[in-house]
């Protein structure tokens, strides 16, 4: 049976930026790694080191976007996979919008908790 697109056309502006999200998810985790295990030696990293980068904008600004781009990519993913599988009608409403409150909700979440690891607020 040949792959449907119905609702993530090949070349499409979807299909495209399932592409870019993995992109980024992939290099931003290679950095990361590359980071902790070369460049900082894992063991000697200590819980107030990681504090102090938590306290920088631009780090939490990157760790939410992580967070979103994450959340995308999965998301998406997972909604077009069902798509592909041929999941139509009523229950195919009820999984995009369960997706939906599942994103929101991982989200909120994520960034309450960047947030307290900022500093921001408790949890």
């Amino acid at each position: 049976m040949a792959e449907r697109y119905s609702s993530f056309e090949r070349g499409g502006r979807r299909w495209l930026w399932q592409r870019i999200t993995a992109a980024f998810l992939v290099v931003v985790l290679a950095f990361h790694f590359f980071l902790l295990h070369f460049v900082n030696h894992a063991d000697e990293v200590t819980f107030a080191a990681s504090q102090a980068r938590m306290e920088t904008l631009t780090y939490f600004s990157l760790m939410i976007l992580f967070l979103v781009t994450a959340t995308f990519h999965g998301v998406n993913g997972v909604y077009n996979a069902l798509v592909n599988q041929g999941l139509e009608g009523t229950k195919l409403s009820v999984v995009k919008w369960t997706l939906v409150v599942a994103s929101a909700v991982l989200i909120v979440q994520g960034v309450r908790t960047a947030l307290a690891w900022a500093g921001g607020i408790p949890l």
